[in-house]
């Protein structure tokens, strides 16, 4: 049974620590009551703590020397994908699968219709963690969800979805984010085939890194991110180009709707709510839909 690599699970706390830091922020860019309760206890120290904004302060400057940009992208795309499920629930979807789910509270900050049904799947070793984690969650938000652990080296995804309930006939929106840059391209076009059966009305949404960070043709400003994550020993393995993303998609039958980088994070988010901050360039968003 694979596990997760202790490196993996830190990256799966850092967005949801941003994101309950964020809850501080006087116009904040992702409303998120729940994160902080989903963190290890350390971390809701260090949230509290971020009520100070000169603290608050602190924690983006030591986050963006790491990787400029980073903070005001995770908030963005989480947006973004927040965005993209609201319109896609309220058009009628059924199902939606949400995968290498991590620690994040989507599915819980989301308003979604009594009827769709929810699976988040992840690694075991993930979903006993968060599951632990969402017993301590006030009210009665967690019910929405099923977690679905899958041992992704061995396991079908559309075998492990089924055995927990999922229809691969509903409508669906998947959510894939902060998940591709950790698989290899064998492993990206696997997930994709999987999909493949959605209907009509389904809805992809779903983040990459560009192909030429982790070539180190650009760094983005994130040398330290790329030592970290790239070149041939990095945790990072799969990228995309911009421009390839469309003819990707459509091999399996979906069509790009609207891709977002930090140009269009800032004129959609930033700017209405009066807030400067870098965006990274190094990840995109993108939406597509069958």
């Amino acid at each position: 049974m694979a596990t997760a690599d202790p490196a993996v699970v830190e990256t799966a706390l850092g967005p949801v620590v941003i994101a309950a830091v964020e809850q501080h922020e006087p116009t904040p860019l992702l409303a998120d009551p729940f994160a902080r309760h989903v963190l290890p206890r350390s971390g809701r120290f260090l949230v509290r703590l971020s009520r100070w904004s000169f603290l608050r302060r602190g924690l983006v400057r030591a986050s963006e020397r790491q990787a400029p940009g980073i903070w005001a992208s995770v908030l963005c795309r989480k947006r973004f994908i927040g965005d993209v499920l609201a319109r896609a629930a309220a058009g009628g979807v059924e199902s939606v699968v949400v995968l290498g789910a991590g620690l994040d509270t989507l599915v819980l900050r989301s308003a979604l219709p009594p009827g769709v049904r929810v699976y988040e799947v992840d690694l075991p070793e993930i979903v006993h963690r968060k599951r632990a984690l969402l017993a301590t969650v006030p009210g009665p938000a967690t019910s929405h969800s099923t977690l679905v652990p899958i041992d992704f080296q061995a396991e079908n995804l559309a075998d492990v979805l089924a055995v927990h309930g999922y229809r691969a006939e509903t409508r669906t929106v998947f959510v894939w984010e902060a998940v591709t840059q950790y698989l290899t391209e064998g492993a990206v076009r696997a997930t994709l085939e999987c999909m493949r059966a959605a209907p009509s009305g389904s809805h992809l949404v779903f983040t990459y890194v560009r192909q030429d960070f982790l070539d180190g043709d650009e760094f983005y400003g994130a040398e330290k991110l790329h030592r970290r994550f790239g070149g041939q020993k990095g945790l990072w393995r799969f990228g995309l180009r911009p421009e390839r993303v469309r003819g990707l998609l459509a091999e399996y039958g979906w069509q790009e709707v609207e891709q977002m980088g930090a140009a269009q994070f800032r004129g959609r988010y930033l700017r209405p709510a009066g807030r400067e901050a870098a965006v990274s360039e190094v990840e995109r968003s993108v939406h597509a839909i069958r």
